[in-house]
């Protein structure tokens, strides 16, 4: 059956069409917007590493790890608000979607507030807990602080761009990412260059880009999506129902608290590269990025999966969840293996290209890094297909159990590095541990599931 799509608005029923096909098309728009977010997070390192110097760039690094605890959460829970969105859209609910996208605005509004508040207070004795070495330390609460400070922005980025993914549309997603990378580009280097702006000028730049984003998002959605699929949001007060609220926090929070689940294994991880000194941070801090840009097409994927098998669930589609399983395995495990040959050729030019002139090892950290991950990429593949499958068929407490899986395996490889002769070796297996972890526990959680719900079929 040919899909049917409404090109004026750019949504998709995905219910409908050959899966590969479908995931595929998807996902693009998406893989691609990654690809463009990472350039201009790359470029941040970039800039800051060549302009600012390595303590600059090690006081960026060692944000990360609270960087993905907190905004993880954020996003987390905006795509979970998604969920029943994707599932009210693929079963031609119109009255439930408008609900459910009003009640996710509310939560939306409640979780800026109370987040932007808080981790603005925390920042500076979060990062002395985790042992941010002194040299790194004023350079790094400024620039978290303005991160935190930006928090209403992501969240309305991830909200605005998590609905229109929810009705099929990751095109215009994508369009307006691609014009607030190359204006985050630019200003980041206005902001440091020109303006001889620190990491402040760095934060500022991530911030507003955001915030563009995120407005083009919310713009396309009132302007064009909710009037060509006859959305009405005139009578908020019919709207708001507290049954809604409870549905979307119960997929949605667990959606977050899984990222800062395996967000505190990060946190446990930096405070063991902090420990290290701060070569090991800069090092670490460039192969990171570096690796971003490679894995985050497999986040991409993941995503598409997610509002795949949420319409396809709302429309009872089980044999069609099935075989998008399968056919998102093996589009992840194919691209993991020419990941792996692109780094394995270019690692030594990317690290240089970041670093410069750097200490020989740092530049020496940041290869061997590369070089690990890269040959292990496949287990974050397939975790992203089984944890955003569990995601999209509304098992979002269960999603946080693998959470716990990424927690044990990043703290078993700080505790590897700090307290064994491994060392910066543990820190290079820390990630790919804990992905391991996790997804054994999602591909267990998945074939259970699908063979309950084919028994009830039955």
């Amino acid at each position: 059956m040919a899909t049917i799509e409404k090109k004026k608005s750019g949504t998709t029923d995905l219910t409908v069409g050959k899966p590969l096909f479908q995931i595929l098309r998807f996902a693009l728009p998406l893989v691609l917007g990654t690809l463009f977010q990472q350039l201009y997070s790359f470029a941040d390192t970039v800039i800051v590493g060549r302009c600012l110097g390595t303590d600059a760039l090690g006081a960026v690094g060692t944000t990360y790890s609270l960087n993905f605890l907190i905004l993880g959460f954020v996003q987390g829970a905006c795509v979970g608000f998604g969920i029943p969105a994707a599932e009210t859209f693929g079963a031609k609910d119109k009255d439930g979607l408008q609900k459910y996208l009003l009640n996710g605005a509310l939560l939306c509004l409640v979780l800026s507030v109370v987040f932007t508040v808080l981790t603005t207070l925390m920042a500076g004795p979060l990062l002395r807990l985790i042992h941010t070495p002194e040299e790194l330390y004023a350079d790094a609460v400024l620039y978290i602080r303005i991160i935190f400070l930006g928090i209403p922005a992501t969240v309305l980025y991830n909200y605005a761009s998590s609905v229109l993914r929810a009705l099929g549309d990751s095109r215009h997603p994508f369009y307006f990412l691609l014009v607030a990378s190359v204006v985050n580009i630019l200003l980041d280097y206005l902001f440091i260059v020109p303006l001889g702006m620190g990491v402040d000028g760095a934060a500022i730049a991530t911030v507003l880009s955001q915030l563009l984003s995120g407005g083009l998002c919310a713009y396309w959605f009132f302007a064009r999506t909710a009037k060509l699929e006859g959305l009405s949001f005139r009578q908020p007060r019919t709207l708001l129902s507290a049954g809604h609220c409870k549905r979307l926090a119960y997929i949605g929070l667990p959606m977050g608290f899984e990222y800062s689940v395996s967000a505190i294994g990060a946190v446990i991880m930096q405070d063991a590269i902090n420990l290290l000194g701060s070569t090991a941070v800069a090092a670490q801090t460039a192969g990171e990025k570096i690796r971003q840009m490679f894995t985050l097409p497999m986040e991409s994927v993941g995503m598409a999966m997610a509002t795949y098998v949420g319409q396809n669930h709302g429309a009872h589609r089980t044999d069609r969840i099935r075989q998008g399983i399968k056919d998102g395995c093996m589009v992840q495990l194919l691209y993991c293996a020419v990941a792996w040959g692109v780094i394995f050729f270019i690692k030594p030019y990317a690290v240089g290209l970041v670093l410069g002139d750097a200490d020989p090892a740092v530049t020496a950290g940041s290869i061997q890094y590369l070089s690990v991950m890269s040959m292990l990429f496949c287990f974050h593949g397939l975790l992203m297909i089984f944890r955003n499958t569990l995601q999209g068929l509304g098992y979002s407490v269960l999603a946080v159990v693998s959470g716990v899986g990424e927690l044990i395996g990043r703290s078993l490889g700080g505790v590897l590095a700090v307290k064994t002769s491994l060392g910066y070796l543990g820190i290079c297996l820390s990630n790919p541990f804990a992905w391991a972890l996790a997804m054994f526990y999602c591909l267990f959680m998945v074939c259970r599931i699908l063979r309950r719900e084919k028994q009830t079929e039955t």
